[in-house]
């Protein structure tokens, strides 16, 4: 196996990794609930090193898979595909799991509903926003290079996903806000969010491994 096409494989692998990783951390808690509380807040408990772990080795995967494009498509990126966006996205959750969550929504038990920022909470937040933003942006970065490639309905996949992303992500914070109409939901607007987005990169990652060459000039 190619290097190349090793950091591809990283692609595939990441999203489904993520996934199972904090769906299955989340079901085993009986005090944790998977449509009200976000994922960040697994980190928290005394188990909380599965979903630390989960955060840095997928965002370690999604750097790599960054790196494997690059190397596929060219220093010139001839369609105008752009990898950095996916770095950032690696690099937010990274970052995510070097700095834990503040407690919110009432998780871990005890704490309260409201959000009380502390300074590493804000660094998770900040980390966090790089990864929610730039896995939209790569999504509008290779919508382009699916066109050219007369693969349209792949590329209107792209644009979609960023917007759902995005939307989704958006309906997520306005729950862990407290609105009352979405608090009890802010999990599940974000699980949806991770789960639209990270598909979208395995969707990516399985292209790109079936691309012998890179876009046409």
């Amino acid at each position: 196996m190619s290097v190349t096409r090793g950091l591809l494989l990283c692609g595939a692998v990441a999203g489904p990794l993520f996934v199972l990783v904090f769906t299955v951390a989340g079901a085993v808690r009986s005090d944790y609930l998977p449509l009200r509380h976000p994922v960040s807040s697994l980190a928290l408990t005394g188990a909380g090193w599965t979903q630390t772990a989960n955060f840095l080795v997928t965002g370690a995967l999604l750097v790599a898979f960054a790196v494997g494009v690059r190397r596929l498509l060219g220093r010139s990126s001839r369609a105008g595909v752009k990898p950095w966006p996916l770095a950032v996205a690696g690099a937010g959750l990274t970052g995510a799991g070097l700095f834990p969550a503040d407690p919110v929504s009432g998780y871990p038990p005890g704490t309260p509903d409201e959000l009380v920022y502390t300074p590493v909470g804000v660094l998770h937040d900040a980390a966090s926003a790089l990864f929610f933003l730039g896995l939209p942006l790569a999504c509008l970065a290779f919508a382009p290079w699916f066109a050219r490639t007369r693969r349209r309905a792949l590329a209107a996949y792209s644009v979609l996903s960023g917007a759902v992303f995005l939307g989704l992500f958006i309906l997520a914070g306005i729950g862990f806000s407290q609105v009352p109409e979405f608090v009890e939901l802010g999990g599940l607007h974000q699980r949806l969010s991770l789960v639209v987005g990270l598909a979208w990169t395995t969707v990516l990652a399985l292209v790109l491994l079936r691309t012998d060459d890179g876009p046409p000039p």
